[in-house]
């Protein structure tokens, strides 16, 4: 039930108090979204905390005027892998190694397994999927952000090709997937008192018996 007021608590704010968000609030809810689930745990992605209120001011312009990206406490951003293959299960397997004290013989059928299932896929959809995983992550950071009352709102509005050049993100292998301002909500959003706009159990659920 606590979990289910969290929900009903949240929404995407839409004007952020100018209150910051601790240092140990934020580690705490980084390392809770660490923790995300990902296909074959491979978490293809980075996230990218932003403090800086000079950087944030230049992203707004990207953001279709949304200030909400510079007038909150941090800026987050899920950013994919742009490049996709062995490496990228080869990253996984020495994690593995180095956390089970397991050998890359044992885990080998795992890794081909994995390397074959990506190799499948044509550039596209690996980037794709990679972006999925960003987003499977975004799912859980919301849910324990709100389960610490931090107040979200998670954004697509923006241009994806402008935020990783003002980020550097394409020398670092990455492209931005989605943005999510955090902070905690002004006394003045009007949003806060409206009520959540959901369709019923019944019209959501499908259940095939």
């Amino acid at each position: 039930m606590e979990l289910e007021n969290a929900l009903q608590w949240r929404y995407s704010v839409k004007q952020f108090s100018e209150q910051k968000v601790s240092q140990q609030n934020l580690n705490t809810l980084l390392e809770l979204t660490r923790l995300s689930a990902s296909s074959y745990g491979l978490q293809p992605y980075k996230i990218i905390v932003i403090e800086s209120a000079v950087i944030r001011q230049q992203l707004v312009p990207y953001s279709y005027g949304q200030d909400k990206v510079a007038n909150s406490s941090h800026l987050i951003i899920f950013a994919a892998q742009t490049e996709i293959g062995n490496a990228t299960v080869d990253r996984y397997i020495t994690k593995h190694n180095q956390i089970t004290n397991s050998t890359s013989e044992q885990l080998a059928p795992y890794a081909n397994h994995m390397k074959m299932a990506l190799k499948q896929k044509s550039d596209e959809q690996k980037q794709q999927w990679a972006h999925q995983q960003a987003y499977i992550a975004l799912g859980n950071f919301i849910t324990c952000a709100a389960a610490m009352k931090i107040d979200t709102c998670p954004m697509t509005g923006f241009d994806t090709t402008k935020y990783d050049s003002i980020l550097a993100l394409e020398s670092e292998g990455l492209t931005a997937s989605v943005i999510c301002p955090i902070g905690y909500r002004s006394q003045d959003d009007a949003q806060a008192a409206m009520p959540k706009v959901r369709f019923a159990f019944d019209e959501l659920m499908i259940f095939k018996n």
